[in-house]
């Protein structure tokens, strides 16, 4: 059992930065994927980024690319994703996951534990 919990995030202007932390419980959490997903109001969850067990392999969506940075401290229980670069369609509820399936899950399905979200808004 893998208990998450979200925080970092904020108000932000276009182009600003935020890191969000994702403080996990529980001492089986370097056995896990971590993830980030977000959540815009009126659309679907949408998968964000993703680490393996180890850290050594990280994953993107397209949009976030270039702007995003996703890492794991597992001697702290804790992941991270750093935005940059923000811009107001990064607006969204920012979810934390774990998982346990091996490879680079990006589906929402492959993933077995989630947090309850932080929110991040980006004026223009």
């Amino acid at each position: 059992q893998v208990q998450l919990v979200e925080s970092g995030g904020g108000l932000v202007q276009a182009g600003g930065s935020l890191r969000l932390s994702c403080a996990a419980s529980g001492r089986t959490f370097s056995s896990y994927a971590m993830a980030w997903f977000r959540q815009a109001p009126g659309k679907e969850r949408e998968f964000v980024a993703t680490i393996t067990w180890s850290g050594g392999t990280t994953y993107y969506a397209d949009s976030v690319k270039g702007r995003f940075t996703i890492s794991r401290d597992n001697a702290k229980n804790t992941v991270y994703l750093q935005t940059n670069k923000l811009k107001p369609e990064d607006t969204a509820v920012y979810y934390c996951a774990a998982s346990l399936r091996a490879g680079i899950p990006v589906t929402e399905l492959q993933y077995n534990y989630w947090g309850q979200g932080t929110q991040v808004t980006v004026s223009s």
